[in-house]
């Protein structure tokens, strides 16, 4: 029914004969988004209805309890009190002819609706909003209300004029023959949805196959019947390798596609053997219900392995992904299925972690990993909190000048129990738990603070981690560092990685400008170990390029890594860079590259890493460079 046809049916734009225009209908809306409040208002409002705002469920409660209102839109997601604990409150009071209360959700068929309902929900509307469905229920709920007040009305007025009583029951029933035959439209509809509603509750939208939710009951019932069906029950998860990439370089609608080539394939390739579960992301699952021995839930992993490193052709992009496959098994009915599925899990990361695209089976060393893992975050956190983290620093060498222009600062930790802990061990899992950020702060101010005790031509180069430009706020702790050491912005340098580049390139472009913008110098290091090297030169005005210590250490007898080396010393000419070499060992490395062109020189040769109290020795030791040369 139309905002008009109301209009009509109650007066609302004029009078009959014997009652004064009603007001126009007032419409309580409930959302703690604004924007969602905001438009659904000035529709509403545009239709003749009055339209009351609130950001929360103590707000709509109050202003229930406050005015009269004929019908209440409700959002069940809210921040303070959830919209159906709203619901069971106004239902104490109001009943659904005296109130109406249209639920507002984005998951239609949950379980919020089904709870909402049973409560005493008049109905429900799906977000994003389709505003012809809200308008013609909220509508229908509203014509139902008025039209079961006029009958009351109507019911009074008999002791004053049966005629006129008659008369109006004889209007108010067509209405209500009406609205019934609009509202017994809406139920066929809905049931006619119900079946597809209900598969996308289980199911995957992208892929169509069974999601976590379904995954889970089939996982239980299949336990449970263990004890009858006999064998070993395996749960497989998969999780893709390079998939991010893929995301990255081709974008989402490439990658969304790439998983439903992989959906695909898995279905094949299993036929009936197990369930597929999408749990999200690029992660699946499969289970294997039927008995079947460890060895060949192993071999099937090996062909899931291989079928899903084939190459497809997507969009005229031919992509390649690779799996690691983690697989937990089961052979007794009262086991814990969170610990079953943590057990995929680990023997998955495993499977990654031991070079990923092969398979790993879930065995008790790996759960020991898990709690060593998560002790040694524990004692980097402990670590940060009383100081036990030092910063090192190598010296880098102008071949020109013969002179030391920069320490690079390196983090180290010194663990009270187990000793020197070793970067490659603890960097990556402060990356991995977000540690690296206040770590990553604090070794910039120690860095800027030592500098300043050096001689004014020496700068400090500091490491960022991509995810300190993800999650943190680097601009913020650099401007904080040189404020408060003093350090004059052109000593400090920061040096990046192409993975850092890959992270959400245009935020990371333009967070490399605000830094330029303080005075910095910014390097690109381990060059020319990533594909897109030359990309990112052209993209953003680098200071300096490092030639990777892998490309330095074979220069004597590895071909390609000679022309390599060429290579990056030619464009860093052609791009008027600074050119250093890492991990200079040997006095014929020294000279290699030293005749190819490079700048500066960073290695054992030189010194190894050193505490800053070691710095002014250091120092003295390598001026006698310059005089030797």
């Amino acid at each position: 029914m139309s905002a008009g046809n109301l209009a009509h049916l109650f007066d609302i734009h004029g009078q009959s004969p014997d009652v004064v225009a009603e007001v126009p209908p007032r419409l309580l809306i409930v959302d703690d988004v604004e924007d969602n409040r905001t438009v659904l208002a000035r529709r509403f409002e545009r239709r003749g209805f009055h339209i009351t705002e609130a950001d929360c469920g103590q707000a709509a409660l109050r202003l229930v309890e406050e005015q009269e209102f004929d019908l209440v839109l409700l959002d069940i997601m809210m921040p303070d009190i959830e919209g159906t604990e709203v619901l069971r409150t106004i239902r104490t009071k109001h009943n659904s002819a005296s109130l109406p209360v249209i639920m507002v959700t984005a998951r239609a068929m949950s379980d919020d609706v089904v709870q909402a309902l049973q409560i005493g929900a008049d109905d429900y509307i799906t977000k994003p909003v389709d505003f012809a469905v809200a308008l013609a229920r909220v509508n229908t709920q509203i014509a139902r209300r008025r039209a079961e007040q006029q009958v009351l009305k109507a019911a009074e007025a008999l002791y004053k004029s049966k005629e006129v009583l008659e008369e109006r029951v004889r209007e108010r029933t067509r209405d209500l023959v009406r609205i019934n035959e609009q509202l017994k439209d809406e139920i066929i509809q809905r049931e006619r949805s119900e079946a597809e509603t209900k598969y996308l509750a289980h199911h995957d939208a992208l892929t169509g196959l069974a999601n976590r939710v379904l995954f889970r009951k089939a996982l239980k019932e299949a336990v449970d019947a263990l004890p009858n069906a006999g064998g070993v029950l395996s749960v497989l998860f998969i999780d893709l390798d390079g998939f991010k990439g893929v995301n990255d370089t081709l974008g989402h609608s490439i990658g969304d596609a790439l998983l439903c080539n992989i959906a695909d394939r898995l279905k094949t390739m299993l036929a009936n053997q197990g369930m597929i579960s999408r749990l999200g992301g690029d992660e699946f699952a499969v289970l294997l219900p039927h008995p079947t021995p460890i060895e060949d839930a192993s071999a099937i992993a090996g062909q899931l392995v291989q079928k899903i490193a084939e190459v497809v052709s997507i969009g005229g992009n031919e992509i390649t992904v690779g799996a690691s496959i983690g697989i937990a098994a089961c052979e007794q009915r009262n086991v814990d299925l969170d610990e079953l599925l943590r057990n995929a899990d680990l023997a998955m990361y495993r499977a990654k972690s031991d070079g990923r695209g092969t398979w790993r089976v879930y065995n008790a060393s790996m759960d020991e990993a898990a709690q060593a893992r998560r002790q040694l975050e524990l004692d980097m956190r402990r670590a940060l909190s009383v100081g036990d983290f030092r910063v090192y620093f190598q010296p880098i060498v102008n071949l020109q000048q013969m002179r030391v222009t920069s320490f690079e600062a390196l983090l180290r930790w010194d663990h009270a129990a187990r000793g020197i802990v070793s970067p490659g061990e603890f960097i990556p899992l402060a990356e991995e738990t977000g540690l690296i950020v206040p770590l990553g702060e604090w070794t910039i101010r120690e860095a800027c603070r030592h500098a300043m005790s050096w001689p004014d031509n020496i700068s400090v180069a500091v490491n960022l981690s991509p995810v300190q430009f993800t999650r943190g706020n680097i601009v913020g702790a650099i401007v904080s560092a040189l404020a408060t050491t003093g350090l004059d912005p052109s000593r400090l340098e920061i040096e990046i990685t192409e993975s850092t580049l890959l992270e959400r390139t245009d935020a990371t472009m333009e967070t490399l400008k605000q830094l330029r913008s303080l005075g910095l110098r910014i390097s690109m290091d381990d060059f020319g170990t990533g594909y897109s090297s030359l990309n990112y030169l052209r993209s953003f005005p680098f200071d300096k390029i490092k030639i990777d210590r892998s490309f330095v250490k074979d220069v004597q007898n590895d071909e390609e890594s000679r022309a390599i080396v060429q290579a990056i010393t030619t464009l860093s000419t052609q791009f008027g860079l600074v050119t250093t070499a890492e991990g200079v060992e040997t006095i014929e490395q020294l000279r290699y590259v030293s005749r190819e062109g490079c700048t500066e020189v960073q290695g054992r040769l030189f010194s190894m890493p050193v505490p800053a109290s070691e710095i002014p020795n250091l120092l003295r030791q390598l001026s006698a460079l310059k005089s030797d040369s």
